[in-house]
Formats: C-alpha cells, structure tokens, sequence
C-alpha cells in the first residue's frame, strides 16, 4: 500500500491546479464530490488500481491548494462510510 500512496503523492509535486476541476484532470479516476450546504465538498481519489481510496477536503487558495485527507481505506470500507461526513481524523 505505501508504494501507491508514494507514486500518488510523487505525481501532485508535478500538478497546477486552479479549480477542482484540474484535478480531475491530472487524476483521471478521480471523482468531484458536492456535499449539501455547510458541508466541505471533497474529491476521491481511486489508488492503487481502485484497491484502495481517499477522501479530501480541499481549499483553492490564490497561490496554494490545500488537500485534508478525511479518510484512506480500502475499496469495501469506503463502501462503508459517508463521502461528505467522514473524518478519521477528528475526535
């Protein structure tokens, strides 16, 4: 798994992103998420040939992109969860 998540993250050092839509193109497995109002929309990322997931948050700022990993996990437990509610990370 942490050869996916290597090869991932060495491919957004080479990415310019200025909308979400970039993103998708640059990761083409990748799906735009619109959440309901009040709620941070996210992207999926598909990894590892759709072996595993991850869900971000994201904020385009004027001269940066910030990603908030909400969760990474296998395919079967991102069946599991809410694409718009999860946040492994936040107690």
């Amino acid at each position: 798994m942490a050869n996916y998540f290597h090869q991932f993250f060495q491919k957004l050092s080479y990415t310019d992103w200025s909308i979400p839509q970039d993103v998708t193109k640059s990761f083409k497995s990748a799906d735009l998420i619109t959440c309901g109002e009040g709620a941070m929309s996210r992207i999926v990322f598909n990894i590892g040939n759709n072996k595993y997931r991850m869900i971000c948050g994201y904020y385009f700022g004027v001269k940066e992109v910030i990603l908030y990993i909400k969760f990474v996990g296998t395919h079967k437990e991102y069946d599991k969860v809410n694409v718009c509610t999860i946040d492994l990370f936040k107690k």
